[in-house]
């Protein structure tokens, strides 16, 4: 019987596949005789997947001597996931280049900053600025999509995969130029906002700019970070090209790529537009306690990079992974568990990479959905019974997580904050957002991750972990916010440069430090150990011990109240902490890096003061309590049983009981309760 896979509507673009959750995962058929293929399709029919990835990798198979098409095994196995009802996220194989390409081109491979060209053998092996990687990547791509833009199967296309490449060769120094001249017009321009007169940097013309590579000492941070800008835009560009020639070729399906959540070469913010469905590989530890949490914070910056829209888990490990140094497996709840946290946070589509375990190269120990073992493991018990689920909460896609909190992370911010030179390399902006973030998700709130700048209109709080750059727009927003009635808490060190990375002059955050009613003239690299901290009489809850470590502030209080201060040392005596009203809103600076305890209890403070609290009070800091759309989702990454309040009965999705006062969950348990639907 053939079965005809479903096509989007028009755009938006849609995740799920008729109302379904998408299921699936990566799936490389010309790495298997053509007697497995069957075998394969039966077993995915089993598991209930709906959705494979083919192709990421298929390049030297499609072509394996330039200009030379061999289609034919690809259209079988499309044909063959067609008539199984089973669609298609057909993949570009650009991102691995056959070997051919680089021996022939060798000006097609990436150069390191130290000079050393990469070589044929691996992936991702390619310079985003050659011309020559370009033209052949669109030629195998416009084959593509001319064969196969109206094929049943395919429902997506998937260009690249996991962009993140980084040339520092004479390909890219031609093309920086360019991007170089198009930014600042004139090369007096570019001297004045690098501040070449510093160390005598001073360029002639653009010819004399390359990008930055091995030298004595440190490099001018404005030129690193315009050549970080310029890398993610080149990857963008190389993105562009091929999602431009899939549609001249008719097609009408989505077009997306894989991201990797906090990833420090690509500018998602820039790229996020330029996609049709927000996708993103994540690949929690089980062993890091604080994956839970950490995992959380990646998925709501996917869903807030695409405005709060249905995001797609493109890649994730149903077991162990194969690259960290001691990979560690998953249990059945875990691989179930992982799941359904990304589906409460607003996935509609959850896959894996990759469907049948490799028995060869580099990925032979990446734990598949399909493992060595086969199908009569417990591996794909849990993937079997994952897709069972995932089918029941068919009634959750679509739906939204709506966030009171807004928290602030900018790329080009990251990237200057973080350039050599700076007074500590223990001061990490992810780390810090990380950190806050902690704070919320054990509490049960939600949060949306927004660009500096963007509207902030509708928040009830409004967090700057680390803040590095702060732009006028930024300013802006901040201070609209808080006369608006926000609470608006800003991290320390943050405020310290504009848009170009340069310090700006004047009492810290400058642009920002009438909003603080607080100011600052020095920060001060603490020793290393806790520096204790002393609350005062404006904060009479505060924890009996207060710490800071890594870096103060000396700070000034202006039109401030003082929570807290230094107990000794360098700063002692001074303002740590300061808070100042305005009219219902508040603006917050902390001026220091704080000791868990007490960055929980400030931040527990403010969001009280803003009105915010968790949607479960009094839940098990374990359990993770998220609501979408009509749905709360519990989940209890814990050890041990867990007892939650429930306000309101409602009837459990993947159980279907109905609960009533309480809902007792099991270790690795989730429950999806739509509240009010009992008989």
């Amino acid at each position: 019987m053939t079965h005809q896979v479903p096509t989007p509507a028009s755009g938006p673009f849609p995740v799920a596949l008729d109302g379904r959750i998408v299921f699936g995962g990566d799936y490389n058929p010309e790495q298997w005789p053509r007697e497995v293929w069957d075998q394969d399709v039966a077993l995915m029919r089993e598991a209930g997947v709906n959705l494979v990835t083919v192709g990421v990798f298929s390049w030297s198979s499609l072509e394996p001597a330039p200009g030379e098409r061999t289609f034919a095994w690809l259209d079988e196995v499309l044909n063959l996931l067609a008539d199984n009802g089973i669609a298609v996220d057909l993949a570009t194989p650009t991102a691995s280049p056959p070997p051919w390409l680089g021996v022939d081109h060798p000006e097609t491979l990436a150069v390191t900053a130290d000079g050393v060209r990469m070589s044929a053998g691996s992936r991702n092996q390619f310079s985003p600025s050659s011309r020559v990687y370009r033209d052949a990547a669109l030629a195998i791509t416009r084959d593509l999509a001319a064969r196969y833009a109206s094929h049943p199967a395919v429902r997506m296309w998937h260009v690249g995969n996991e962009y993140g490449q980084v040339d520092h060769g004479d390909e890219a120094a031609r093309e920086f130029r360019i991007w170089l001249r198009n930014k600042y017009g004139s090369i007096e321009s570019l001297n004045r906002d690098w501040g070449t007169a510093v160390w005598s940097q001073g360029y002639r013309t653009f010819e004399d700019v390359v990008p930055p590579r091995a030298a004595p000492y440190v490099m001018n941070p404005t030129q690193a970070v315009d050549f970080r800008q310029f890398s993610s835009d080149q990857m963008l560009a190389v993105y562009s090209e091929q999602r431009d020639a899939i549609r001249e070729a008719g097609a009408t399906q989505p077009i997306t790529t894989n991201f990797m959540g906090f990833f420090p070469h690509v500018d998602y913010w820039s790229w996020a537009e330029h996609v049709d469905v927000i996708a993103d590989d994540q690949y929690p530890d089980p062993g890091d306690p604080h994956s839970p949490s950490d995992i959380a914070l990646v998925q709501d910056l996917m869903r807030s990079l695409g405005g709060g829209r249905p995001w797609l888990l493109m890649e994730q490990a149903i077991n162990a992974v194969s690259w960290r140094p001691h990979n560690l497996p998953k249990s059945r709840e875990r691989g179930l568990l992982d799941s359904y946290q990304a589906v409460a946070r607003g996935a509609d589509g959850i896959c894996f990479f990759q469907w049948r375990q490799a028995s060869a190269g580099s990925e032979r120990h990446h734990s598949s959905m399909l493992p060595h073992a086969g199908a009569d493991s417990e591996v794909f018990r849990t993937v079997c019974e994952l897709g069972a689920g995932l089918a029941r909460l068919a009634p959750v896609t679509g739906g939204r997580v709506e966030a009171p909190v807004a928290m602030l992370f900018d790329w080009p911010s990251w990237w200057a904050g973080e350039e050599p030179g700076g007074l500590t390399t223990r001061l990490r902006t992810v780390e810090q957002l990380t950190r806050w973030y902690r704070v919320l998700w054990r509490a049960g709130i939600a949060v949306d991750i927004v660009r500096p700048g963007a509207d902030l209109a509708g928040y009830r709080a409004v967090l700057a972990p680390h803040s590095y750059v702060i732009g006028d727009d930024a300013a802006e927003t901040l201070r609209a916010a808080v006369v608006a009635g926000a609470t608006v808490v800003v991290g320390p060190y943050s405020g310290v440069a504009d848009e170009r990375g340069h310090v700006l002059t004047g009492r810290s955050p400058a642009r920002i430090a009438d909003l603080l009613g607080a100011s600052g003239e020095e920060w001060a690299c603490l020793p290393d150990g806790d520096t204790a901290l002393a609350a005062t009489e404006a904060w009479p809850s505060a924890p009996t011990e207060l710490t800071a470590a890594i870096l103060g502030e000396r700070l000034r209080a202006d039109d401030a109240e003082v929570l807290a201060t230094f107990g000794g040392g360098h700063l002692a005596g001074l303002p740590a902490i300061t808070r100042r009203r305005v009219g219902e809103g508040s603006a917050w600076y902390v001026g220091a890096v704080l000791g868990d305890a007490a960055l929980a209890a400030l931040l527990t403070k403010a969001l009280d003061a803003a009105g915010v609290a968790g949607i479960v009070p009094g839940k098990p800091a374990d359990v993770e309590a998220v609501r979408r759309g009509d749905a709360l989702f519990l989940l209890n990454h814990g050890d041990t049983e867990a007892t939650v309040a429930l306000a309101t009965p409602g009837r459990d999705l993947l159980s279907g009981e109905v609960l009533e006062g309480t809902a007792v969950l099991a270790p690795g348990q989730t429950i999806v309760l739509i509240e009010g639907d009992t008989p």
